[in-house]
């Protein structure tokens, strides 16, 4: 279940970067689709407030560790979730 602790990129992350992901994985257990959003938002929002910002290959790395054991339909929800942050994120930034 958490393979990810011994993925190649988390060997040369930020440790700071690792506590929040295991923190995230550990808030993520157990949960579905919508209540994933809140922790993604949370992990973003506690990252950013800590002036810590995560790579693409970063964020791929985290929600690949977010859609761990969930369904194709709970997977996909995820991905839609992270489409709506995204475009959050862009919007924020042109203001």
């Amino acid at each position: 279940m958490n393979e990810w602790i011994n993925h190649p990129a988390m060997k040369n992350m930020d440790p700071m970067k690792v506590e929040l992901i295991k923190m995230a994985a550990t808030q993520t257990a157990g949960k579905s689709g919508s209540a994933l959003a809140p922790v993604m938002m949370a992990l973003i929002h506690n990252a950013n407030k800590q002036g810590i910002q995560f790579s693409p290959d970063e964020f791929t790395l985290i929600l690949s560790i977010l859609k761990e054991g969930k369904t194709k339909e709970e997977q996909q929800q995820l991905d839609h979730t992270v489409e709506m942050i995204k475009t959050m994120f862009q919007n924020q930034k042109k203001v």
